[in-house]
């Protein structure tokens, strides 16, 4: 019995141990003028102050589905419980949600075919934050940028406080979101292509929008870079 123990015990260590060696550490840093509240799932959410305020995030290996992104005009009670104008989740400081739009999103998955990361800057939700999001470890240097001044050239019926709609939240209809399957880039995902190329215009461009690292690379997502 004790050796079983022990020997249980060793397993977890030595999981525990292989899995904090292979998690990947996005550093997530505020250069905006202003106050920015990142959210990220996993990993809740932070204030940063501005022009440096900095969260060091470590993600286990084979995580999917995640996401970063800036929250802007946020307020929080001493409990983590408030409000922001964009990219609100669910009223918490600490996000255990996406955020709702409008906002700039950091998309990735770690591990996954090939023992590959794959990420991304996706504006299908809209965008609120000029963001980088680009590897700072293992060989790997394609980085992705998204700076233009979406905000200040949005289109009228885009237009929200503090950000710019992504199509599919103004209209909801099948044309912008996608939920057939089977659309392709409209008038309003191309505004936000021209202005950043590498990013998600609508939910099916892929080819150019998405970028991968081996697994094991570490990350950078700065707002206002």
């Amino acid at each position: 019995m004790i050796l079983s123990k022990t020997l249980s015990t060793c397993c977890f260590l030595y999981a525990l141990c292989f899995s904090l060696a292979h998690a990947a550490r996005f550093v997530i840093t505020n250069n905006c003028p202003y106050t920015v509240w990142a959210g990220a799932v996993p990993g809740g959410g932070m204030q940063l102050n501005p022009r440096g305020g900095t969260w060091n995030l470590d993600v286990a290996a084979g995580t999917k589905g995640a996401r970063i992104w800036p929250r802007t005009g946020c307020s929080f009670d001493g409990a983590g419980r408030g409000r922001c104008q964009t990219g609100d989740c669910g009223g918490l400081l600490r996000c255990q949600a996406y955020g709702a739009p409008p906002n700039t999103l950091a998309e990735y998955a770690l591990n996954q075919f090939n023992n590959l990361d794959f990420f991304d800057i996706s504006l299908v939700d809209g965008f609120n934050v000029p963001m980088e999001f680009s590897p700072t470890s293992n060989g790997c240097t394609r980085g992705i940028r998204c700076t233009a001044d979406i905000n200040g050239q949005c289109p009228n019926e885009l237009r929200a406080p503090g950000g710019c709609n992504n199509p599919c939240t103004v209209f909801k209809t099948d044309q912008y979101c996608c939920n057939s399957g089977s659309c392709g880039p409209t008038n309003y995902s191309r505004f936000f292509k021209e202005r950043c190329p590498d990013a998600y215009s609508y939910p099916k461009d892929d080819q150019t929008s998405t970028f991968t690292c081996n697994g094991g690379t570490n990350y950078k997502v700065t707002f206002c870079p």
